[in-house]
């Protein structure tokens, strides 16, 4: 996807106030909010009616405030398989990220803090990396995984954990390169290495990079 192709977007947020404020933020990127919608529901209506290139809901959504919005994200890419979507939290929580990720084949999808939404261009770019196919997880949920240390990472090098939270992040391995100041054919010998210690099976490149999200995710 060109770097600079408008998105049509459905969002889908109770608060009128942030819906008002994504939809204000989004246009002025140049990007086009198709509907912008207050419950799971309409959320589903608008993804039915406009066909759009990616869907940015919340997780609690009405009528219980719990995890409508997640579920109505997870049941869309179902129905409709490689659908980007961006889901926001107000919180960390791990079993959200990782129900997402298990959603079709774990690509064009993102899980950030809503926190997020204020640092504009890393929301936009994030946004971007998820309607383009790649896979973005909330720094700050990465972050709190890194504090974790029990099976399968316990057998990654303190090395490998910063490489694949880079991952989780929806780093490519040059940006990866740039971050940790090593060469990329540096960061593919880590990234082989943490493929091969988390016991993952043949496959595509992407996938298996998906996979190794997951298996952080999940640790």
């Amino acid at each position: 996807m060109p770097a600079d192709r408008a998105l049509r977007i459905v969002l889908a947020e109770d608060s009128v106030l942030l819906r008002d404020g994504l939809v204000g933020l989004l246009t002025r990127f140049g990007h086009e909010v198709v509907a912008a919608v207050g419950d799971a529901d309409a959320l589903r209506a608008a993804v039915g009616e406009h066909t759009p290139d990616v869907v940015v809901t919340d997780v609690r959504m009405p009528p219980g405030f719990q995890d409508e919005g997640l579920h109505a994200a997870v049941r869309l890419r179902e129905e409709r398989p490689g659908l980007p979507v961006l889901v926001l939290s107000q919180y960390v929580q791990r079993e959200y990220a990782a129900e997402l990720l298990d959603s079709g084949d774990g690509g064009a999808v993102g899980y950030l803090l809503k926190d997020r939404v204020g640092q504009v261009e890393q929301f936009v770019d994030a946004l971007r990396e998820v309607a383009a196919g790649g896979t973005v997880v909330d720094p700050e949920v990465v972050r709190r995984l890194l504090r974790r240390r029990r099976d399968p990472l316990a057998r990654l090098s303190p090395r490998e954990r910063e490489v694949l939270a880079l991952i989780a992040e929806g780093r490519s391995n040059s940006a990866i390169a740039k971050e940790l100041v090593v060469s990329e054919a540096a960061v593919g010998k880590h990234i082989g290495s943490i493929l091969a210690k988390l016991d993952l099976p043949p496959a595509d490149d992407t996938h298996r990079r998906v996979s190794a999200v997951l298996a952080y995710l999940r640790a």
